[in-house]
């Protein structure tokens, strides 16, 4: 048997490869959108993709299923449980397998069985697998999707807040726990594959390690001490991250389908900068990925930046119009892998781009805002002049913030700029700094030119100002 890891830090998301060398089959368990990892792969171990298996319809990734199902003539497997609102569509024309609780399929000598694991999501099922290549009888490891993480388990709140499919939270929870009275059940020695890590939204303390075990999660995670199911729903609830509004639109195309990758349109090169100005007065949105440090010393009016950096895809999520053209900013040779990223989480309408360096050069006109440290921002607050605006989440601002600080989570920043004070300087603060660079230019971007951004965030403020 092969099983090689495959992990996207931009997404926190691992996806597995299985194959039984003895028949050449191979199938692809959560695959990502982009799958020439899994080309390169199987062309290296002589392997033939014939399966993508799903956990459930995921909300943070466009799935890649369907994309192996046009490269390979992959047959996809797929849940059959969970109510009318959570069965697949648009999958009559591909070879496809719904699968209940109990199923069981052979892909060559591997054999994977199905667990229904709800409460993450009314679909969710895990896939068991025995490899009866030798002389085992009895399954190795489980891939749990998002049901069981490392040292976390999948939150049920996903459906209510991103979704808006209300009352769903409770329900899922409640069901959540039930499963997790029969992942306890299984055998110590199982080994636990799931579909994402440390950095994920999709639970609130995952941890970094790429597996486990049933036997060490039931003894070190949190969620399998509980056996009252009422505090274990109280505990699972609380402190949840705040979903991207992109998760609403990831449940949506991947239950539907997307176009394929090789049918995407092309970006267009912006060969000046009065274009570029053009589309900005229009109204288009224009990110510009520059390094935050960069962009604050000079920058196009009317762009946002958010820097192309591991937290990129989330952030882009969060805050670009999907129902926008988008135009992006950046060095030409990272074009490539931005697109990739972007398509990740299903941005596709990606209309055109610029040489970053060559736009900031050429350009009549720049603008800039102000960095300041804690004493001062402290100056500016105790003079009347400034009052601060916390952009973290909210956990973090409920853990402790600035006295008499605003609280906009940077997510919903753009939805809320009413409720933001222009009376005064704006000093923009976050953890560390990183943040609310980003909501400064969300906020620059709309016209709100009065502002700083505090260096070093909440951290270096706690560091300077309290004894």
């Amino acid at each position: 048997m092969l099983l090689r890891y495959f992990y996207d830090e931009n997404l926190a998301h691992a996806s597995y490869v299985v194959g039984c060398q003895a028949t050449g089959e191979a199938v692809v368990i959560d695959p990502m959108r982009n799958i020439e990892a899994y080309e390169e792969l199987a062309a290296k171990e002589n392997l033939n993709i014939v399966g993508a298996l799903e956990t459930h319809i995921h909300a943070d990734f466009v799935s890649g299923s369907r994309e192996l199902a046009n490269r390979f003539g992959a047959t996809l497997y797929l849940s059959d449980e969970g109510d009318a609102d959570w069965k697949y569509q648009n999958i009559d024309h591909l070879n496809h397998r719904l699968l209940k609780h109990g199923d069981q399929f052979k892909i060559g000598n591997l054999v994977f069985e199905v667990m229904h694991t709800p409460g993450h999501t009314p679909e969710s099922i895990s896939f068991l697998l025995t490899d009866r290549g030798g002389s085992a009888d009895k399954a190795m490891g489980i891939f749990t999707g998002d049901f069981v993480f490392v040292g976390d388990v999948g939150r049920p709140d996903l459906l209510e807040k991103a979704a808006g499919i209300q009352g769903t939270s409770e329900a899922g929870a409640k069901e959540l726990f039930e499963s997790l009275q029969r992942f306890k059940k299984l055998p110590d020695y199982l080994q636990v594959w799931p579909a994402h890590g440390a950095g994920s939204a999709c639970g609130k303390a995952l941890g970094a390690v790429p597996s486990t075990t049933v036997g060490y999660e039931k003894l070190f995670n949190w969620a399998l001490q509980y056996d009252d199911a009422q505090a274990f729903q109280k505990e699972l609830l609380d402190g949840q991250p705040e979903p991207p509004y992109y998760f609403a639109v990831m449940k949506s195309v991947n239950k539907t389908g997307v176009e394929l990758v090789k049918d995407l349109p092309e970006p267009k090169v912006i060969g000046s900068v009065k274009e570029l100005e053009a589309l900005i007065a229009d109204g288009h949105q224009v990110l510009d990925l520059r390094p935050a440090p960069s962009f604050s010393n000079g920058y196009i009016p009317g762009t946002i930046n958010i820097p192309f950096n591991k937290s990129f895809a989330n952030w882009a999520g969060w805050i670009t119009d999907y129902k926008k053209p988008l135009y992006l900013l950046l060095e030409p040779e990272s074009l490539d892998q931005v697109l990739e990223v972007l398509h990740s989480i299903g941005i596709d309408g990606i209309a055109g781009y610029a040489d970053v360096s060559k736009a900031i050069n050429e350009a009549a006109h720049l603008d800039t805002y102000q960095n300041v440290t804690p004493e001062q921002a402290k100056e500016l607050i105790e003079d009347g002049e400034g009052y601060v605006l916390d952009v973290r989440s909210q956990t973090e601002y409920e853990e402790g913030h600035i006295e008499e600080a605003d609280h906009i989570m940077i997510g919903t920043l753009k939805n809320r700029l009413e409720e933001v004070e222009t009376d005064k300087t704006v000093i923009v603060q976050c953890q560390a700094g990183a943040r609310s660079a980003i909501a400064a230019s969300i906020l620059k971007a709309n016209g709100i030119d009065n502002l700083v951004n505090l260096t070093g965030g909440y951290s270096k403020w706690k560091e300077k100002m309290t004894v």
